[in-house]
């Protein structure tokens, strides 16, 4: 029996100007890895990452496994449609089948409902018995003790900058409406045995590690004897965490001291009133500044994450922000409109407000506007957006961000770069065709696309100081 996994790309991932933004920024999935691992060893399982290499749809195969997240949704279903035409069966996963199920199914033969490590071995048994169900959603979590190491050696390791990639924990224990991570986990926060992380993290050669969770910090003690065990081993690593991370001194000198280089943290925004109405209260905007130079003291970097579009935002919100991230020198200020995605209580809040564009999923991809905001116009709110990546990766904004004495500073000169090419693509309308994208947006979401289109102009916002929405 062969399987074969498949991880769908955004539009297009063969554009020669996007194989080296692959290559610097992209990491290694551990969705279909660790699915693979779970597979009996008697099966043959291949995995398909469509944004390195392309899917040979003409391959011999039995059965095809697709994930996705809102954006993937309109790719993965011509992935599964290619394949039924030949007759394979086709199953789907992943967050937006886990929200939409009854939409999934009406493209593929069988939904994976949340996590599949309880169900995977039941629904591969029950195809081999040509009685596959319609269903599949585990009774509970899966304890996350005794889980198979990620089959990192079924991906084209030279196609990504690192396919060290481990998970320590699952979930948040915070419950931003926005966010599809509290939706897809059930509000858990769990954590894998130390042993078996150490073990993990022990095998893998060089010495750079990407650590996938959510909030690598979200429990404290458990955090602070990873990376205790951390420091011996000396190797580097990047992660997520909570800007309220730099709240336990301790923690925080712990980070630094295991080989903590980087960190994406989700400031989102400047208002208080706007993490209020995300249940983000949490992040103090006052002491926003102080949590920033504490991350810098201990020479951590920073990929700071911005939300617009909110209901406190008006037009001066987007030259607020840069002036911010140049004021407090943040690295790589990532910038992204506010989407509600389908399972989130943003989206239901949303949806019965009678807020959203559309449902056109290839444009939920947090780079342009599917809803109505409420103190500016859509199209306003899109060319600030615009505005605001193009000027952030401006020499002259990067040069304020980044040249003061510290250690690395070539690393955050070439991020930058690398940072500020993307930023040209982006508001020309051309990234959003580039798979960086996706990395990117994990990292700002937590969990994964869009369709083509073009800004033929940018112009800077104007504020009118009033807050109120223009015409």
């Amino acid at each position: 029996m062969k399987i074969r996994l498949v991880d769908p790309a955004y539009h297009h991932p063969y554009y020669s100007h996007s194989q080296k933004l692959i290559k610097d920024i992209w990491i290694a999935p551990l969705t279909l890895t660790t699915l693979a691992a779970l597979t009996p060893p008697d099966i043959e399982v291949k995995i398909t990452d469509e944004n390195v290499e392309p899917i040979d749809f003409e391959e011999d195969v039995d059965l095809v496994g697709v994930t996705g997240m809102v954006m993937h949704a309109p790719r993965a279903y011509e992935i599964a449609r290619r394949f039924r035409e030949r007759k394979i069966p086709v199953v789907m996963g992943g967050p937006h089948a886990s929200s939409l199920p009854l939409e999934a199914k009406e493209h593929v033969d069988a939904v994976v409902i949340g996590e599949a490590e309880n169900v995977w071995e039941g629904l591969i048994e029950d195809f081999k018995k040509g009685c596959l169900k319609p269903f599949y959603k585990a009774e509970s979590f899966c304890s996350m003790e005794r889980l198979p190491f990620p089959r990192l050696d079924l991906l084209h390791k030279d196609a990504y900058m690192t396919i060290n990639c481990v998970q320590t924990t699952r979930g948040c224990p915070h419950q931003c409406d926005f966010c599809h991570v509290t939706h897809f986990f059930g509000k858990t926060y769990r954590c894998r045995p130390l042993d078996e992380v150490m073990e993990q993290v022990k095998r893998l050669e060089g010495d750079f590690l990407i650590f996938i969770d959510d909030n690598i910090a979200g429990n404290r003690r458990y955090a602070k004897e990873l990376f205790t065990r951390l420091k011996p081993l000396k190797k580097k690593w990047a992660s997520q965490a909570s800007i309220t991370l730099t709240q336990d001194p301790e923690l925080l000198k712990l980070a630094s001291e295991s080989g903590c280089v980087s960190l994406f943290i989700g400031v989102e925004s400047l208002s208080s009133e706007n993490l209020k109405d995300v249940n983000k209260s949490f992040n103090q905007v006052h002491q926003f500044g102080e949590a920033i130079k504490a991350f810098h003291d201990h020479d951590i970097f920073i990929l700071a994450g911005f939300i617009f579009g909110l209901d406190h935002d008006d037009e001066g919100v987007f030259e607020r922000t840069l002036r911010f991230c140049e004021r407090n020198r943040i690295e790589l200020p990532s910038f992204f409109l506010l989407t509600p995605l389908p399972g989130t209580a943003l989206f239901q809040r949303m949806e019965s407000e009678g807020r959203l564009l559309h449902k056109d999923w290839g444009q939920y991809n947090g780079a342009w506007v599917v809803f109505k905001p409420r103190l500016m116009t859509e199209e306003t709110l899109q060319r600030g957006f615009n505005w605001l990546w193009k000027e952030g990766y401006s020499w002259g904004s990067i040069f304020k961000r980044v040249f003061h004495p510290q250690q690395r500073f070539i690393t955050r000169v070439l991020s930058n770069i690398a940072y500020r090419s993307i930023a040209q693509k982006m508001w020309r309308g051309e990234a959003y065709t580039d798979p960086w994208w996706k990395s990117l947006t994990m990292w700002a979401t937590g969990t994964s696309y869009f369709t083509t289109r073009r800004i033929d102009s940018v112009e800077q916002p104007v504020s009118t100081g009033t807050g109120q929405r223009r015409k």
